[in-house]
């Protein structure tokens, strides 16, 4: 990103937070960006950053493929932050020691800060909680170091040098487990950084504003408007930038959520007054479905009929040079940025077709999904846009195991609006990661009244996550499981038992195909 804001750059050494740390930062209202291990002090000097973190790693320093930096970085006279592994590094890099003293520290830990006039702690208490994951410790710190706190299994459980703008910490300041974790982070951006608290909701939205018809002129552009949060979000915050100039087309492939398609008519047709072009093509694609059981397939299906779909209605507007995607920055990173390991490729990053004649426009490209949910209520999107939770392309057709009818569709599209209904009653929307209702084309036995039934059971996924990477199941309450399986039966026709899933992803998926 091209910004005037203060930016903190964090070196992934190759650690499960370097996506928390970065998110953290900006909570603190301070842009931060990811970055690989192998920037170069000269690359870090080109972008000027306000200061650097480095993260922890999964290796001990001395590894024989221990992950490292350009020593010239600590050279810079940027201040620096490292964590966990990057304080290890840094204690190494400048003469320090660091030993595996067979005391490792896993979980929570008592700290006491023994330097109450440092930096990290200033004005914080003596005696803090914090998080450790470590085996190696810093035994000694370098020339002109002085360690300000320990814990105890580690008698340098954090360290500075001041002069230098140097800092290190054992513990992680990012997780929630960590109780002024937040406090600690923005000493370093505030204090030793100097860096301003300006990457608002605001300031992001003038940004990104001024960013599009910098990049767009007075051309016309189309958006693929899917109703999730991403697209809506971002084709709102397009409209904002060019007005008029914006025409966005929803294909309606029938797999929709209850109510959404008109949902995503009404916001951006009525109350936006977007041009939209509303395609319904749903009987299209339940045609092609049908028989169809192996979920790649019909994955396969959908994608590629959506293409066919969105490419015939943008061939009616002839003269748009730009498309807009809902790109999001943990996207980017998943599908490889050098910084991290290329986890799974995403149709908006790296699954366009290779002859597009269309230039992106990306302008959620640098933002997370908080950041994304804040700009768009902001904007003035309706709550049940901005709070939707994720849901797949495909849609209800990998939410039905087995063939996918017309007749499937519809019950599970209303069993699934009790799902949801009743979890917002409760007050669990925001926070779930996603809950929902998977329908298995299999029948089974039921009673109701005097009569004997026979139909499908509903089985229920409620799960809470950070980032989707791993989810736990969600201890709903048994009176709410009760009340969803009361509702599902005597409301659903084609329903007449529900289940629970409680799997976690390790080893299950969130989504069961």
């Amino acid at each position: 990103m091209t910004t005037d804001f203060d930016q903190i750059l964090v070196v992934d050494l190759g650690a499960q937070y370097a996506q928390l740390i970065a998110r953290r930062v900006r909570e603190a209202n301070v842009y931060s960006e990811i970055v690989p291990r192998t920037i170069t002090a000269a690359e870090v000097s080109r972008r000027s950053p306000a200061g650097i973190i480095l993260s922890g790693g999964p290796d001990s320093v001395y590894a024989e493929d221990a992950y490292r930096i350009d020593p010239g970085i600590l050279e810079l006279g940027i201040p620096i932050l490292g964590i966990c592994y990057g304080h290890q590094l840094i204690a190494d890099l400048l003469g320090g020691n660091v030993e595996n003293t067979g005391l490792g520290e896993f979980g929570k830990a008592e700290m006491n800060v023994s330097e109450a006039e440092c930096v990290l702690f200033s004005e914080l208490p003596l005696s803090q909680t914090v998080w450790m994951s470590h085996r190696d410790s810093v035994a000694q710190v370098p020339e002109g170091f002085i360690a300000t706190a320990s814990t105890p299994n580690a008698s340098v459980a954090a360290m500075e040098n001041p002069e230098r703008g140097i800092y290190g910490v054992q513990f992680h300041p990012e997780v929630i487990h960590t109780d002024r974790g937040m406090d600690v982070l923005k000493r370093f951006l505030y204090d030793a950084c100097d860096a301003l608290p300006t990457w608002t909701r605001h300031s992001i939205i003038e940004e990104a504003v001024s960013s599009v018809r910098a990049q767009v002129g007075g051309e016309r552009i189309i958006c693929g408007l899917s109703g999730g949060v991403d697209s809506s979000v971002a084709a709102a915050l397009v409209h904002e930038a060019v007005g008029d100039q914006l025409t966005c087309i929803f294909v309606d492939h029938g797999l929709l959520r209850k109510g959404e398609a008109e949902q995503v008519v009404d916001t951006f047709r009525d109350h936006f007054k977007i041009d939209l072009v509303h395609v319904d093509a749903a009987d299209r694609f339940i045609d092609l479905l049908a028989g169809v059981t192996d979920p790649e397939e019909k994955r396969k299906i959908i994608g590629e009929t959506f293409i066919r779909v969105f490419e015939d209605a943008a061939a009616e507007l002839s003269d748009a040079r730009f498309l807009v995607q809902g790109t999001l920055y943990p996207d980017v990173i998943e599908s490889g940025t050098g910084s991290a390991a290329k986890i799974k490729s995403h149709h908006n990053v790296g699954g366009l077709p290779d002859d597009m004649k269309f230039e992106l426009v990306e302008p959620l490209r640098d933002l997370f999904k908080d950041e994304v949910r804040a700009v768009g209520a902001e904007l003035g999107l309706p709550e049940d846009i901005v709070w939707r939770q994720p849901f797949p392309g495909p849609g209800l057709a990998v939410r039905i195991i087995g063939d996918v009818t017309r007749e499937r569709l519809e019950i599970l599209r209303e069993a699934d609006a009790v799902v949801t209904e009743e979890i917002r009653r409760a007050g669990l929307e925001r926070e779930i990661w996603q809950a929902f209702g998977v329908l298995p084309a299999i029948r089974s036995v039921g009673v109701q009244g005097d009569g004997r039934t026979y139909a499908h059971p509903l089985i229920v996924r409620a799960v809470t996550s950070e980032d989707a990477m791993t989810a736990d199941w969600a201890r709903l309450p048994y009176e709410l499981l009760e009340k969803i399986s009361n509702r599902v039966i005597n409301e659903v026709d084609g329903i007449n038992r529900v289940a629970y899933d409680i799997s976690s992803k390790p080893p299950a998926t969130i989504e069961w195909e």
